[in-house]
């Protein structure tokens, strides 16, 4: 997975011919030995016994996202999958979707926030992407199963046993509501460098990548390398500076490779093409103050509570002429947002109390 040699390999002379050559190198070489104790029939018969579907570039349900990876190297890896395992919903379904990644061992402020982010791009219609695993990513589809949407997990293990094993129930959840993906055959387990090359996937098979919590030396960093390296945009969650799982998105944040985000407005606004989809002003919710024109609001908000105020006086508090004070506190009257008492000046309306009087 992700050796550049077998991919340049491939791309030359084609995935047979590189099989066979593998074949026939048998014990004069490390990846001879391997390929000879490959029986295609054993892992053929195990994709069907865990109702897996195994895919190769060419088969209609092939993503072409993952051919990107063809281009790009980090860490030492390229190249895409030669083939994948899918259970679940077909991969064609599942395009378009942000992954959100971080630590395993995430906090539960981490943990709120991956949880809340994917509930809400699932719901807006995005899929969910993210690697099963324990913390950020268990949270993450577990989000998006919360609120019925799609979610998409790419794992560095064989079908048949999704690791972690502890996540069997979340794994199952997951293909009832999306798809499983891996790179490895039914029956291998996970090992370091499978771990590496599957962030690759997780970046392809994403429009963008959101990391939420990370430490300096988290699997979430490296799957943002791959998603900069494929052009995808990185997003990253600001957390406590006193955290150490906020050293690589803080970082990535301070040294440009990330966009700030913190909601799923964020990272929707960001994904979407240009002109589609209002930018969010930041002002927070509208206020029915708001709507009052300047002038009015200007007078409104120089009275202050459980005060009566002349007109003169409003003229010098706020600077505007004797006639436009008049004219502005008769729209306030009208409007119900100051109240006029008998010998001319005005106030705030009270609150009515439970015996009807005002408060």
């Amino acid at each position: 997975m992700g050796s550049p040699a077998v991919a340049e390999a491939v791309a030359a002379v084609g995935a047979e011919a590189v099989w066979e050559g593998l074949r026939a190198e048998m014990a004069s070489s490390a990846m001879g030995r391997r390929a000879a104790a490959v029986d295609p029939d054993v892992i053929a018969r195990a994709t069907a016994a865990c109702g897996s579907r195994f895919l190769i570039p060419g088969d209609s349900e092939w993503p072409a996202e993952v051919d990107l990876l063809a281009g790009v190297s980090v860490g030492g890896q390229a190249g895409p999958p030669m083939g994948l395992w899918v259970r679940g919903t077909e991969l064609s379904a599942l395009t378009g979707g942000v992954a959100v990644v971080g630590a395993r061992a995430c906090t539960t402020y981490g943990e709120q926030v991956a949880a809340t982010l994917a509930a809400d791009v699932a719901a807006a219609g995005r899929p969910v992407v993210s690697g099963l695993a324990f913390g950020i990513d268990a949270a993450a589809h577990r989000g998006a199963l919360g609120s019925r949407g799609l979610t998409l997990g790419v794992v560095a293990s064989g079908l048949d046993q999704p690791y972690p094993s502890a996540n069997a129930r979340l794994a199952d959840a997951v293909i009832g509501q999306g798809a499983l993906v891996s790179e490895m055959p039914p029956g291998y387990r996970p090992t370091r460098y499978a771990f590496l090359a599957r962030n690759r996937l997780i970046a392809a098979l994403s429009a963008g990548v959101v990391v939420v919590e990370a430490s300096a030396r988290s699997g979430a960093k490296n799957t943002a390398s791959w998603a900069s390296a494929l052009g995808r945009p990185v997003m990253a969650v600001p957390g406590p500076v006193t955290s150490s799982l906020t050293a690589t998105p803080h970082r990535l944040i301070r040294e440009g490779e990330a966009v700030l985000v913190g909601s799923a407005d964020d990272v929707l606004s960001l994904l979407a093409p240009l002109g589609t989809r209002e930018e969010p002003d930041g002002r927070g919710e509208s206020r029915p103050i708001d709507a009052l024109p300047s002038g009015p609001r200007e007078l409104r908000e120089s009275i202050r509570a459980r005060e009566s105020v002349s007109v003169a006086e409003l003229a010098a508090r706020t600077g505007q002429s004797m006639v436009d004070v008049l004219a502005n506190l008769a729209e306030l009257i009208e409007r119900g947002w100051v109240q006029e008492e008998p010998d001319g000046t005005v106030r705030l309306p009270g609150r009515p109390t439970a015996q009807g009087q005002e408060k």
